[in-house]
């Protein structure tokens, strides 16, 4: 595939071609339809996607994996627990270049809101989305949630995509910051657990790679 990102009718050549991080509630298979439809668009406009319900695990597969080897509830739970919040900030502030937030639902999904929070930090990317009525503040988003958009939200999906295309057009590359230190060790565990995982052929191989991975934090199986 050409290093092209559609906008419209033209391309605009990027290289590398952004990759877009798919934050939003995955808790039932209407929510992952809809996460994986926004995904889908993104790559159909050339964009590369960090979609978490494809690319990361399953919780309670991984969980299982864990409790099977001998890890007690409180351990499995916490090494996957680690492991996500890891992989997580990895993606976000290292990963990719931007962050769509899936607004729907009664309340935004608050592991979402906490990525984009993350996103906007960083200096990507951000587009907000939501074709759900619904909101806490008379018609209006919590202004923390919508500022990290700019007060700006798409409410279809293809827009989602364009408004990504003008976002790319305008950026110029940012200079690399010095980020906190406890953000770099968690971006740097989600670097390495990432790359372990990419070789991982089922939810016992991701598990062994979450345990080599928390391995230094004193977590221990009980036999």
């Amino acid at each position: 595939m050409k290093n092209t990102v559609a906008v419209g009718t033209r391309s605009l050549r990027t290289q590398p071609r952004p990759r877009v991080y798919c934050a939003g509630p995955l808790f039932n298979r209407a929510e992952q339809g809809e996460m994986a439809e926004i995904a889908k668009t993104l790559e159909g406009a050339g964009f590369r996607t960090f979609l978490p319900q494809r690319d990361g695990f399953v919780f309670t597969e991984v969980r299982g994996a864990l409790l099977r080897s001998g890890y007690d509830v409180s351990e499995a739970t916490r090494m996957v627990q680690l492991a996500i919040f890891w992989l997580d900030v990895f993606e976000v502030v290292q990963g990719c270049q931007g962050l769509v937030a899936n607004l729907n639902g009664r309340v935004p999904d608050e592991g979402a809101v906490a990525e984009a929070a993350m996103a906007w930090m960083a200096g990507k990317a951000i587009v907000l989305y939501k074709s759900d009525n619904r909101s806490p503040l008379q018609g209006c988003d919590n202004p923390l949630v919508a500022g990290l958009g700019q007060f700006v939200a798409v409410s279809t999906i293809p827009e989602v995509a364009y408004a990504f295309a003008q976002l790319f057009r305008r950026r110029t590359p940012q200079r690399a910051t010095s980020l906190p230190a406890a953000v770099k060790k968690a971006v740097e565990s989600g670097r390495r657990l990432s790359a372990s995982m990419s070789q991982a052929k089922s939810p016992a191989g991701v598990a062994a790679a979450i345990v080599a991975a928390t391995r230094s934090t004193g977590v221990r199986p009980t036999r």
